[in-house]
């Protein structure tokens, strides 16, 4: 993973950490990041090897970009769900709510004509 760091980003934070920290302090915690970091780098490997060893042959054949959880879209999921299915019936597909705008519903009211009626509606 890249974070989006280019080489003149990497350069402004590490001019910046020069003026906070100090060219005599700046070895020393350049030393611990990159000890830090190779730790984190060792623990990753290590929780992969333990997931490959207890989950077995299945390790490699999993599809890791199904459990990406940035793939799913809240909206998408429940328009999908929403929308008929091929194996329903077109009875049991209720119409469409057809939304009346608050211009017309003005305008009808002006014009004195009664509210639409539901009989299914209770």
């Amino acid at each position: 993973m890249s974070f989006g760091l280019t080489i003149e980003k990497l350069l402004v934070i590490g001019i910046i950490a020069l003026f906070l920290i100090g060219p005599d302090r700046l070895p020393a915690y350049s030393a611990q990041f990159g000890r830090l970091v190779r730790q984190l780098r060792d623990m990753a490997s290590g929780a992969k090897g333990r997931m490959r060893e207890e989950l077995g042959p299945d390790f490699d054949d999993m599809d890791w970009k199904k459990l990406d959880p940035r793939q799913y879209d809240p909206r998408r999921i429940i328009r999908e769900a929403l929308q008929e299915s091929p194996d329903t019936p077109a009875e049991a597909v209720a119409a469409p709510v057809v939304m009346e705008s608050a211009y017309q519903k003005r305008k009808r009211l002006q014009q004195g004509t009664p509210a639409p009626f539901d009989p299914d509606a209770s």
